[in-house]
């Protein structure tokens, strides 16, 4: 089991939901490499783009993301995305609690449209990220 009892994870999550906030997405990661706790790593107001910069190709992290996009001039959306971050040169037996420990953040970070599994930094790019949210979001009114 992953440790997520550090309170700055709670609050930071709250922040990141909150319409007053313009904070945007939070960075969770390992205490240590041998570590099960989990802690509050960063926030910051800058999206997708700005926590895809942030992520160690040596580590695993999860982090939580509020993407705003519109269907039209008229209408904004805000949706969440919880990511599973592990990066390609993560240790093998990080890699193997992830999965375990995923269980665990859901538990802390509850609401959020899609699950994003990235193993590559490319698989944090905003347009396809923005389709599934689109596809999950349910009524459609331009084809997606």
């Amino acid at each position: 089991m992953a440790d997520v009892t550090d309170p700055n994870i709670a609050e930071a999550y709250l922040e990141v939901r909150s319409d007053k906030s313009e904070t945007n997405w939070l960075l969770l990661d390992y205490e240590s490499d041998r570590s099960d706790k989990l802690k509050l790593t960063q926030t910051g107001t800058g999206g997708l783009k700005e926590l895809q910069s942030l992520l160690d190709d040596g580590k695993a992290s999860f982090g939580y993301v509020r993407v705003s996009f519109s269907n039209d001039e008229q209408s904004t959306r805000e949706k969440f995305a919880l990511v599973v971050w592990i990066g390609p040169n993560c240790k093998v037996m990080r890699k193997a609690k992830v999965s375990v420990h995923t269980a665990d953040v859901k538990n802390v970070l509850r609401v959020f449209s899609i699950e994003v599994a990235a193993r590559e930094k490319e698989d944090l790019n905003e347009d396809p990220i923005v389709l599934r949210m689109r596809k999950a979001g349910g009524a459609s009114y331009d084809g997606i």
